[in-house]
């Protein structure tokens, strides 16, 4: 996991990116999330500065996780895709500081550091990806129900008409 460590303020001066893919098995809190630890997401860092000069990191993921069915409770396979902006702040002082004079809701202000793990972003990014309660568009085991057919119905109106007579 060396690899994912940087120092997360001198990425950002030198405009430095970087790509790769991270199993599924390597993210602990995914993994409780998912069926199995099977899959991999593959991710895009970015660094540079916002338009106020603060650092910020651009993090792009896409991979799949197996998730339950919360309907059916039967494994499916969740695509994620999602990418997102973090604005480095030095403490948490400057954080909220940062925010305030942000005050834009898709940009998230975080504490960044010289020793910088960024799978966790990634497995932030992914988890917050994932839906609260996943379930399948049509479960695979629910079969559309069968209208009956209007065989041998009779019409309320007809009971109607034979009181006429």
């Amino acid at each position: 996991m060396n690899a994912f460590v940087i120092d997360a303020f001198e990425f950002c001066r030198l405009k430095e990116g970087r790509e790769g893919e991270i199993t599924v098995a390597d993210l602990p809190r995914l993994s409780e999330e998912s069926v199995d630890k099977s899959g991999a997401l593959r991710w895009s860092l970015k660094g540079g500065n916002d338009s106020r000069g603060h650092p910020q990191l651009t993090l792009s993921i896409s991979g799949g996780v197996r998730l339950m069915c919360q309907r059916c409770l039967t494994p499916f396979g969740f695509d994620i895709e999602s990418e997102s902006v973090v604005v480095l702040a030095r403490d948490e002082v400057s954080a909220d500081e940062i925010e305030a004079l942000l005050a834009d809701e898709s940009v998230d202000v975080i504490v960044g550091s010289r020793a910088f793990n960024f799978a966790e972003l990634i497995e932030d990014e992914a988890l917050l990806a994932i839906p609260l309660s996943p379930k399948h568009e049509v479960c695979p085991d629910q079969a559309m129900p069968v209208a009956p057919k209007d065989v041998g119905k009779v019409s309320p109106f007809a009971v109607l008409k034979n009181l006429k007579k």
